[in-house]
């Protein structure tokens, strides 16, 4: 049997017979996305494009309490001005869409919290299973008041619609895993951790096993009924967000485990 082993300290790859499993493996943060992690996973997408042996990729959670809760806060602390948050944004969009255009059928397979950018992540794959552990959302609006790039609400609303969108985003409130299976952003929903990765296995073993070009196929027809707004038509509210006193505001508070203070500004 065909075993590939790459891997970092905070994201694992492996490869075993044409399944590829990427692990975020930060569970003492939450499975929370350094600069260097996105940077991986977006070189692990584009191995798979050239790595015909490669029929399907699995990403996971280190542990049980998340998939991934977003980019880790400390990332911001280093931002001075405008420019620092539209290469981050671009930095993010350009990993996403690599992971969205992957040519291989991509499976979140999520435990625990799957929250701001990890639930983007997770949107970006083409099928997501989860546990009764499960919760999803975007709590931003509760947390930094920063915002979604604009390729991140254009996926969101594909899968669950604007009302949707609205409601989550404006109440921030994470959602179960019975109401995303209802909504639309999780496939399927399991008992427990070992009942996930036991049915990611299945399902990745069913979808590795069809025809490729078929799966290939119908990502790209998808993805052109789908075209979206580009990320630069949505620099100005990036600008405002995480230009603004309350971002800053948000990362202190948030860092400090206090309540912030949101004024507007």
């Amino acid at each position: 049997m065909q075993q590939q082993t790459a891997s970092s300290d905070d994201l694992l790859f492996e490869l075993r017979g044409g399944i590829g499993k990427i692990t975020f493996n930060r569970p003492q943060a939450r499975n929370a996305f350094t600069f260097a992690m996105y940077e991986r996973l977006a070189q692990i997408c584009q191995q798979a494009n050239g790595d015909h042996s490669i029929k399907v990729l699995v990403l996971q959670g280190a542990g049980d309490k998340a998939f991934a809760s977003g980019t880790d806060i400390n990332q911001f602390r280093a931002f001075k001005g405008p420019q620092d948050a539209l290469e981050y944004e671009a930095r993010i969009d350009r990993v996403q869409t690599a992971l969205e255009q992957c040519r291989v059928p991509t499976i979140a397979a999520i435990s625990g919290a799957c929250t701001g950018g990890g639930g983007a992540i997770a949107c970006c794959c083409d099928l997501r299973i989860g546990t009764k552990t499960t919760r999803i959302g975007f709590p931003i609006a509760r947390t930094l008041g920063n915002c979604l790039s604009m390729a991140s609400i254009s996926r969101l609303t594909a899968l669950i619609g604007p009302a949707r969108v609205k409601d989550l985003i404006f109440t921030a409130r994470l959602i179960g895993a019975d109401e995303a299976h209802n909504v639309g952003l999780l496939n399927e929903v399991v008992g427990d951790l070992p009942a996930l990765q036991k049915r990611a296995d299945e399902l990745a073993a069913t979808v590795a096993g069809n025809a490729p070009l078929t799966l290939a196929a119908t990502k790209q027809a998808l993805a052109r009924l789908m075209r979206r707004l580009t990320r630069e038509e949505g620099e100005d509210l990036i600008l405002m967000c995480y230009m603004s006193r309350d971002f800053r505001e948000g990362m202190d508070a948030f860092l400090n485990k206090r309540p912030p203070n949101w004024t507007g500004e």
